[in-house]
């Protein structure tokens, strides 16, 4: 029988600037992803994947418009798809700043 997952299953630090009950898995699917990589612990991305999946995860990690270098090289790794294909890697190449840190 499969565990019916919540959003208090999640590290409470994912959420912490939002009232994480008005969330919905369906409508906020992108910044639960988005926050979910970005910030989340190894069990957060298992909770993360059994509720969504490998595909709906990629779909959505695709059209994020901020991933930081690890968590793009990550998604990019573990989806087999080029880093160029992903939205924040169009956007960053479209806005170069001063100096590349």
């Amino acid at each position: 029988m499969d565990k019916v997952i919540h959003i208090e299953d999640f590290s409470p630090a994912l959420f912490w600037d939002i009232d994480r009950t008005k969330l919905d898995f369906e409508k906020n699917k992108r910044f639960i992803i988005e926050r979910t990589l970005t910030h989340g612990t190894l069990a957060d991305w298992f909770l993360l994947k059994g509720f969504y999946g490998k595909d709906v995860i990629k779909t959505e990690s695709m059209q994020i418009r901020y991933l930081d270098k690890l968590t793009l090289s990550f998604c990019a790794a573990y989806f087999n798809e080029s880093i160029e294909n992903f939205r924040c890697y169009i956007l960053k190449q479209s806005n170069p700043t001063h100096w590349g840190y």
